[in-house]
């Protein structure tokens, strides 16, 4: 149930375990009219820097004989759990199970805003969320040069919704309660150089103020909204990009047990027998990741167990955010709220606000257990490797801030170890690239059609394209002459793949 990012990467890799459908037949059912997508390129979609049917997920569908029945445009009603069944709207029959999985995803948080919402409590006409393809369209037809647009929330969603917008030509008015953006992510020091790089690109920012009104105007007054301190901002349109919650409605309504998210244990399973819940929908260990990585390696454990694997668990994940908005280079992860003169961590900051530079480690028993880079590029690769690999800091801590990398960790991902990670999204190590580059995939876009290696948020693209060229320049050789396949336990050459 859910026809999203978790969903189609779970009847992927489903196939990939049980290609002739010999143990699963699947059938995926959908409450969006369109094929599935990547959430996570929407920003792109809103700059104008790709279309909506590259965002598809597998742009040629599924096969007759695949065993893949993909319902689009239909929103199920219930769950009978003892019937093993599925209700649907719209008149449809049931859909009996054998297991069901939820891959419901989650929804845009609906601040309370007086005036914003039709009766139904969807939103009202000048207003919209930041969430679908057709949330783009709607944003992308209203964002024009001279048009005026005010988005509630500057987290993630909502300065990649700035960006894209600005990038249109629009004036932007972004309107935050605390005191700097994405207060989730990073700490006080570190937002108030991600404020000034916003600022910088052109786009209003309020920060410390809550919307209170949306007052509906006409076609010659157009629309605005009113703050928590009386004052008014005109808008052509409102964007509400105030984060998102867990899809559980469905889940609480057969009895599932639900905390933020429908919870899960290491298998996977809810409290429900025979259900089974993945993605921006669960909750696991007291945790909603809502990333892609998460979702991806839950899917993978929860593929494993629908064909018959018993010892497969899921432990948990690592978080690292990344920002995908043009021109602003920004990663986090892990605990950044430390301060420093903690008596536990090491902390250690870097900042050159009037460049838009900031970055931050926080270190513990030589671990790396957070970090984040607002404008060094460099930095944040260095620090996504040891995060990443658990591996120890350099005695040297100053220099992880300076970009000098210790021996062994590249801050491009280009001189990494093979079981290195270089797309998150895909879970797609360096050795998986160098074995498509072996069979054949000689660039970034053939590797990704190869490994889904930069079919995420992108950010890796860059990477995989150095990798390829550095690659058909010296052939074979170039792979093991980097020493990126070098077994580090026993000196000895490895393979790549």
């Amino acid at each position: 149930m859910g026809n999203g990012m978790a969903g189609t990467r779970l009847v992927e890799q489903l196939r990939a375990l049980d290609p002739s459908g010999a143990r699963v037949s699947i059938t995926v059912i959908g409450d969006e009219p369109h094929p599935a997508y990547n959430r996570v390129l929407l920003s792109n979609v809103l700059t104008g820097g790709i279309g909506p049917e590259q965002t598809r997920m597998r742009s040629g569908g599924w096969r007759p004989g695949d065993g893949v029945t993909v319902r689009t445009g239909v929103r199920a009603t219930g769950i009978d759990v003892a019937a093993r069944s599925l209700t649907l709207d719209g008149g449809h029959p049931p859909v009996e199970y054998d297991e069901l999985v939820l891959t419901t995803g989650s929804a845009p948080n609906l601040p309370r805003i007086d005036g914003a919402y039709r009766d139904d409590g969807a939103p009202a006409h000048g207003v919209t969320t930041f969430r679908t393809l057709d949330d783009c369209a709607a944003i992308a037809a209203a964002a024009h040069p001279g048009a005026r647009i005010v988005i509630v929330g500057a987290g993630l969603l909502g300065l990649e919704a700035a960006r894209g917008v600005l990038m249109r030509g629009a004036a932007v008015t972004l309107v935050h309660p605390q005191d700097y953006p994405m207060d989730r992510q990073l700490d006080r020091d570190g937002g108030a150089v991600l404020a000034r790089i916003v600022r910088g690109l052109g786009a209003e920012l309020v920060v410390g103020r809550r919307a209170a009104e949306f007052v509906r105007g006409d076609d010659r007054a157009g629309h605005a909204l009113l703050l928590d301190d009386g004052t008014r901002v005109a808008t052509d349109l409102l964007i509400l990009a105030a984060g998102t919650v867990p899809r559980t409605e469905l889940a609480r309504s057969a009895g599932i047990t639900a905390a933020d998210g429908i919870v899960v244990d290491d298998t996977l399973r809810t409290s429900a027998p025979h259900v089974w819940a993945a993605g921006d929908c669960c909750e696991h260990d007291g945790v909603v990741y809502g990333l892609v990585q998460p979702a991806w390696e839950q899917t993978a454990v929860l593929a494993a167990r629908l064909c018959g694997a018993r010892d497969t668990v899921y432990s948990g994940s690592t978080q690292v955010t990344r920002l995908k908005a043009h021109d602003i280079d920004l990663v986090a992860m892990g605990r950044v709220d430390v301060g420093g003169h903690d008596q536990v961590h090491e902390v250690l900051t870097l900042a050159d606000p009037a460049r838009g530079r900031y970055a931050k480690a926080v270190v513990r028993a030589g671990r790396l257990v957070g970090a984040l880079s607002v404008g060094n590029p460099g930095v944040a690769g260095a620090f996504t490797q040891l995060f990443d690999s658990n591996g120890p800091v350099p005695q040297d801590r100053m220099s992880l801030l300076i970009g000098h990398a210790p021996p062994g960790v590249d801050t491009a991902g280009t001189d990494a170890g093979p079981e290195s990670v270089v797309c998150r999204c895909n879970s797609v190590t360096r050795g998986r690239i160098a074995e498509a580059w072996r069979n054949g995939a000689r660039s970034d876009e053939a590797v990704a059609r190869a490994t889904r290696a930069g079919t995420g948020c992108g950010g890796c693209r860059g990477v995989v394209g150095t990798l390829c060229e550095g690659w058909n320049m010296h052939g074979q050789s170039g792979i093991h002459d980097s020493g990126a396949d070098r077994d580090d336990r026993t000196g000895a050459k490895g393979d790549a793949a």
